[in-house]
């Protein structure tokens, strides 16, 4: 599954410098507003120790972990959705992504300018957000102008349908509220994804905090008030400092483990990211293991076994027959797959078998 998010947020907030952290890349990270014209991509390895642990007990030729693409996009200000600063040229590439992760400052920092000249990130949300918001506002409206005379004059069902829904939205985002904020039943919220509206996808706030602030984040007065805000949304705040990130990209292994451990971290604000991504897109991970690969994939929870396989390969999927099924917790107990049979710790499952995070799969199909 290719999955994307898009990085978002004003000039100079560190959007490009936390981009060069996750993806260990050198783009632009310049002190003036618009450094970034064209969206920067880069992928990044999902560590998960579950890969590593498998690679060593199998030994295959190659191992292979799962990927998360992300979008660095140039910086909003205000009136952006009307073409100021860079405009719709950068507001369509979020159309693209899964996720937007929205980048705040809360450092202070004299020699860095701020487009609005202080710090303030809660006025830096609502810049950004409200221009997600009217860029919304536009497409619903263009759709409305093309169904509505459809619904009144035709009488066309679904074209009434899709008129009420897109009234409804209207109506929210007026109000200055995102469409991720609106109740949908089910058959409205499958007529609302084909808008692929800005404010529908799921985000996360990054607080871009101090070094010395990252020490003591409970007295970070800019950091709570950006956690605050996103509960009131059900929405996620981490706080990073993307200096530290940055520079921790360059480390290796153990000089990163190092550092973290002297400042009393368990783990990088990037790993903190990229797992709250996992958490927000609702995906989990099921491992294929051999003597040639071991092999991490991503699957969205509640996926059946035969959707699994069809990640793999689509003729998986249409041929499937069972799967036979081990958890990554047993296979670490047991250590061998013979002794998880002895065990009977290995199963047989169906077309209806629900994915586990931590399954290994072999599926076994017929084309």
């Amino acid at each position: 599954m290719g999955l994307k998010a898009g990085i978002v947020g004003l000039p100079n907030v560190g959007k490009s410098t936390l981009f060069n952290a996750i993806t260990n890349s050198h783009v632009e990270a310049a002190n003036y507003p618009f450094a970034t014209i064209n969206p920067n991509v880069g992928s990044v390895f999902v560590k998960d120790k579950r890969v590593d642990n498998l690679s060593k007990m199998f030994n295959p030729k190659r191992t292979i972990y799962t990927t998360f693409e992300f979008y660095d996009i140039a910086g909003l200000v205000k009136g952006a959705s009307k073409g100021e600063g860079l405009g719709n040229q950068f507001l369509s590439k979020i159309r693209e992504t899964d996720a937007i992760i929205e980048v705040v400052r809360c450092f202070t920092n004299s020699d860095i300018v701020h487009v609005e000249n202080s710090v303030d990130p809660i006025r830096d949300i609502g810049t950004i957000n409200l221009e997600l918001i009217f860029s919304d506002l536009d497409t619903v409206q263009n759709r409305l102008a093309k169904v509505e005379n459809k619904a009144k004059i035709s009488k066309d069902k679904e074209a009434i349908v899709e008129t009420n829904v897109l009234t409804k939205l209207k109506e929210h985002l007026n109000k200055e509220k995102s469409a991720r904020s609106l109740q949908l039943t089910e058959e409205e919220s499958k007529i609302v994804k084909n808008y692929n509206l800005l404010t529908i996808k799921p985000i996360i706030y990054v607080a871009n905090v101090s070094d010395e602030d990252l020490q003591n984040i409970d007295s970070c007065e800019n950091y709570l008030k950006v956690r605050d805000f996103a509960a009131k949304e059900h929405a996620q705040c981490i706080p990073i400092c993307c200096e530290i990130e940055s520079e921790l990209s360059s480390y290796s292994p153990q000089e990163k483990e190092e550092f973290l451990a002297s400042i009393g971290a368990k783990e990088s604000g990037l790993d903190s990211l990229v797992q709250s991504a996992y958490k927000l897109l609702n995906l989990s991970t099921f491992f294929t293991v051999g003597a040639d690969e071991v092999r991490a994939r991503t699957f969205i929870n509640g996926m059946l076994a035969p959707d699994c396989a069809g990640i793999i390969h689509t003729d998986f999927k249409k041929g499937f027959i069972r799967a036979e099924v081990y958890s990554y917790n047993d296979i670490m107990v047991y250590k061998t797959e013979q002794a998880l049979k002895d065990a009977g710790k290995l199963r047989i499952e169906g077309k209806d078998y629900v994915a586990k995070d931590g399954d290994i799969f072999f599926f076994r199909f017929n084309v």
